[in-house]
C-alpha cells in the first residue's frame, strides 16, 4: 500500500487533525471543537490527536491486534499519560478515528464519527464508511446554528449552547461516540473488511475534505478520486479551499467555521 497525505488547518488556530501512514496502514483523526469551553485538560486537542495517533500506528503495526483492541488500547495508554487532567470532564479532549489497515490481503477499516473512508473499486463503484450518529442528537440546536452567519456573536453564542449540549450526550447510549478517556468508545466503531482485489484506491479524510461532496455537493467522488490521482491531496485541499472561498460567512452553506481543518491520506495499490 502507498500513502500519500496532507493536511492544512482551517484558519488561524492550531491545526487539530491528525494524519500518519505505513505501507500497511493509514489513520486520520479530527479533534472535536471546544468551542472556547473548558476541557478539565490543560494539554489542548492537538496534544491529543499527536498522542492518540502515535499510539494507534504503534499499537496497529502488529497485525494480530484487531482495529477494534487496537483503538481501546490506545485510548487507554493515553488517558495513562495524563492522570492530572480531569478526564471526566464531559468536554475532555475528543477526536473523531478513521483507520484503514491491509492485513494478510485484506483491507480492514474501523471509521468512529463523521471522518469517512471511501474505497474506490476496481470497476469504479465508491464505497462510503462513515459513522453520522452525531447528526441524528440535537436537531433543533444544529438548526439555530445554521441560521447565523460564522464570526457573528450569534454564531459564536449557539454554537457554544451546541457543544455544551452535546457534551451531555456524547458516549452514552442515547447520543454518540468520539474517541476520548473512555476505551469503551471503541466498542461502538464502523467496522468491517474488503478484499484488496476488489479495491483500485482509498481515500480516508476528515470532515473538512469529505464535505466538498456531502455538504457542499460541489463535487462527485468521481471527481475527488480522479483529482486525487492528478494532483494528490494537496490538491484536493486546495480545491475545497477555493470553493468554501465563494461563501466566506456560511450563507450558502451553513457551517460551524468557515474553513474546517482538513485532511486526507491516499491509499492506492
Amino acid at each position: 500500500m502507498r500513502v500519500c497525505f496532507d493536511s492544512v488547518g482551517g484558519g488561524a488556530n492550531p491545526n487539530e487533525d491528525w494524519v500518519g501512514g505505513s505501507p500497511a496502514l493509514a489513520v486520520v483523526l479530527d479533534g472535536l471543537s471546544t468551542a472556547g469551553l473548558s476541557t478539565g485538560c490543560h494539554h489542548g486537542v492537538p496534544w491529543f490527536v499527536a498522542q492518540l495517533g502515535g499510539h494507534l500506528m504503534a499499537t496497529l503495526a502488529d497485525p494480530s491486534v484487531t482495529l477494534t483492541d487496537g483503538l481501546a488500547s490506545a485510548l487507554e495508554r493515553v488517558a495513562a499519560i495524563h492522570p492530572e487532567c480531569d478526564l471526566a470532564n464531559p468536554g475532555t479532549p475528543s477526536s473523531t478515528v478513521a483507520v484503514l489497515r491491509q492485513r494478510y490481503g485484506v483491507l480492514d477499516y474501523l471509521v468512529l464519527a463523521d471522518s469517512p473512508i471511501v474505497l474506490e473499486g476496481t470497476s469504479g463503484e465508491h464505497m462510503v464508511i462513515t459513522d453520522l450518529r452525531v447528526d441524528e442528537v440535537l436537531p433543533e440546536l444544529r438548526t439555530e446554528v445554521e441560521r447565523h452567519e460564522t464570526h457573528t456573536p450569534e454564531h459564536r453564542e449557539t454554537l457554544k449552547r451546541l457543544v455544551l449540549a452535546q457534551r451531555q450526550v456524547r458516549n452514552t447510549p442515547d447520543g454518540y461516540w468520539v474517541a476520548g478517556a473512555n476505551p469503551e468508545a471503541a466498542r461502538h466503531c464502523v467496522t468491517g473488511s474488503a478484499k484488496i482485489g476488489n479495491v483500485r484506491s482509498a481515500a480516508v479524510m476528515s470532515d473538512g475534505v469529505s464535505r466538498l461532496v456531502t455538504e457542499y455537493r460541489m463535487a462527485t467522488w468521481e471527481y475527488v478520486f480522479s483529482t486525487l490521482r492528478d494532483y494528490g491531496p494537496s490538491g484536493l485541499i486546495t480545491t475545497v479551499r477555493k470553493t468554501e472561498a465563494t461563501d466566506p460567512t456560511g450563507k450558502r452553506w451553513p457551517r460551524y467555521k468557515s474553513g474546517d481543518d482538513a485532511t486526507v491520506a491516499y491509499c492506492r495499490w
